[in-house]
């Protein structure tokens, strides 16, 4: 037996989880654990500001496929990380956020007048698939317990806990709080289904003719990409990905249909016979899985694999749902497709999907035409993709640079994109790329963002410096809001309003005040040598690159990314 206070205990839990990093921002309530890190062997990243800690946290989930951990203060630093965490909610990412709280002689009840006492429970409740507040010391293993297996089941998503400042500093015996190793409490991953299902669905797609398979993020989350893509290959089968799913299919692979290329997506799904949608619930940016973006695909049969059975014919109706882990489901799937038919080559309908593919590509290129007034934001994308491997992870940030990046920056493999694909979040990209460096050391890290997005976080420059992680950040400034640009000229305003940002600003001048190495690029020739001075750098980069504010207001996925949001029926 051995008296501890409510911080070591904390630590001792998350240790017991694998935790070595946890992300936040200094509080006074958290000393009694940050006193104890070093006999924990654990790691404290303390951010500039509690969301952009909450945000490293997502990418380090994503990036190496368990649950981050962030803490904040109590009060006012609590409110800042909800946003955060509120993206981690949208984004369907495993995060463990706990929070401090003043003493429970002042919060339960209320007494009215408290100095930083705020709701927090009811406050993360919303964002959160599981948030308790921590009334006894004994029992916060046991909460810890219950927010890893919320976190993890099902959907995942970001958990909440609320441990008051007396807890954490006051002490107990740890053997009045027992913690248990994860395989002895919760499930580490799902089987592959029900059997019976499966074998229905592997007859279905053994007999299509125009199968089309596809991926959402619960692919990436069970790493189940090697899985999809063998299954696709062996059936000659179209794939496609959501949006948060990129990478799942390398994006130069012969049978993959870029999500903005409409034409060709239209036709692929208009004809499918048999539809394989694996870890993903066919929302807003799927066009909900109808028509007219689905074509004529819902008289196709529709086979739905989810680790969520919440998730299995939420916005259309499926003929075959199985509930199951993707990685088990598809390798299952694979064994039993094979069985019952060779290999396939790729049916005649890829022609006319190929025809589209070229258009669209003739298109792109017509939109590389050299900027008047800067660098042409798609030609300085593809410099950035053409400088780093395919194994490196690429970060965006920003409205219409996301689309440039969409349409010039492909993704060759899975965890190596991050984005905020369905919440859409300005100024996740500097933290993202910071988590996702420390998740990472190994890897290439670099950030694509605007200069409205940077200007969010640019102060985490600092928390990159400080911490070791020398990711390149790219910035494409068009001193303005760009995206906010092309809302207002399609809403022909008669003049812009408020969408101009100050000229002149050096954001390579500020990451330098930062101890960073920055550079500033007026020609695309320019761009390349400065990207090579980065990655030999010791230090975190930014690099500015003026891209002309005309080109920039019209990338070529504007319209497309509008129709997956318009076109599709209510």
């Amino acid at each position: 037996m051995t008296q501890m206070t409510g911080g070591e205990l904390l630590l001792k839990c998350l240790k017991a989880e694998g935790v070595s990093t946890i992300f936040g921002l200094l509080d006074g309530s958290h000393n009694s654990f940050l006193t104890k890190l070093q006999a924990y062997d654990m790691r404290f990243v303390s951010a500039r500001h509690e969301a952009a800690a909450a945000h490293m946290a997502e990418a380090w989930a994503r990036i190496r496929g368990e649950p981050g951990v962030v803490i904040g203060g109590i009060g006012p630093g609590a409110a800042n990380m909800v946003s955060g965490i509120a993206t981690a909610y949208a984004e369907g990412s495993p995060v463990i956020a706990i929070t401090g709280q003043r003493r429970r002689t002042i919060i339960d009840p209320d007494r009215g007048g408290a100095f930083q006492v705020l709701d927090l429970v009811d406050f993360y409740r919303p964002v959160t698939k599981f948030a308790a507040g921590l009334r006894d010391w004994r029992r916060l293993p046991e909460l810890l317990r219950k927010a890893y297996r919320m976190a993890t089941s099902g959907r995942p998503g970001p958990v909440y806990i609320e441990i008051p400042e007396d807890l954490l500093r006051g002490t107990g015996d740890d053997a009045d709080a027992p913690i248990y190793a994860p395989d002895t409490y919760r499930v580490g991953r799902l089987g592959p289904g029900d059997p019976a299902l499966l074998a229905k669905a592997a007859a279905l797609l053994a007999g299509s003719k125009r199968p089309l398979l596809h991926a959402g993020s619960g692919v990436t989350w069970a790493s189940a990409a090697p899985a999809f893509n063998a299954l696709g290959e062996h059936l000659g089968a179209v794939m496609t990905t959501t949006l948060a799913a990129r990478g799942v299919v390398p994006e130069d692979h012969p049978q993959y249909i870029h999500i903005l290329n409409q034409d060709a997506l239209a036709a692929a799904r208009g004809e499918a016979d048999v539809v394989l949608v694996v870890g993903a619930r066919l929302g807003e940016l799927d066009a909900w899985g109808k028509p007219p973006l689905w074509g004529q695909a819902e008289g196709a049969t529709l086979i739905h694999v989810d680790a969520d059975p919440a998730s299995i014919g939420l916005n259309r109706p499926v003929d075959v749902g199985i509930v199951g882990d993707a990685q088990a489901a598809l390798a299952a799937l694979l064994v039993q497709v094979q069985a019952q038919t060779a290999p396939r080559p790729l049916h005649d309908g890829f022609a006319v999907y190929g025809r589209a593919t070229a258009q669209l590509q003739a298109q792109l290129a017509q939109a590389l035409r050299p900027g008047r007034q800067g660098i042409n934001s798609g030609q300085m994308v593809k410099a950035v993709r053409e400088f780093f491997s395919r194994d490196s992870i690429m970060v965006q940030d920003g409205g219409n640079t996301s689309l440039w990046c969409a349409s010039y920056h492909p993704i060759y493999g899975p965890r190596s994109y991050l984005y905020t694909a369905k919440f859409g979040h300005l100024g996740t990209g500097l933290p993202y790329a910071i988590g996702a460096k420390l998740a990472a050391p190994e890897r290439p890290v670099y950030l694509i963002s605007g200069d409205g997005a940077i200007g969010f976080n640019i102060q985490e420059l600092e928390t990159a410096r400080r911490h070791g992680a020398p990711i390149i950040v790219i910035v494409a400034v068009d001193e303005g809001w760009g995206m906010e640009r092309s809302s207002q000229m399609m809403a022909q305003m008669p003049a812009f309003v408020e969408t101009e940002l100050s000229p002149g600003i050096r954001y390579d001048q500020i990451a330098a005040a930062f101890g960073c190495h920055g550079e500033m690029v007026t020609s695309l020739d320019g761009l390349q040598p400065a990207l090579a001075r980065a990655a030999a750098a010791d230090r975190p980069t930014l690099i500015q690159v003026m891209v002309d504010p005309e080109i920039n207001m019209a990338p070529p996925g504007l319209l497309e990314f509008g129709s997956l949001v318009y076109r599709a029926t209510d």
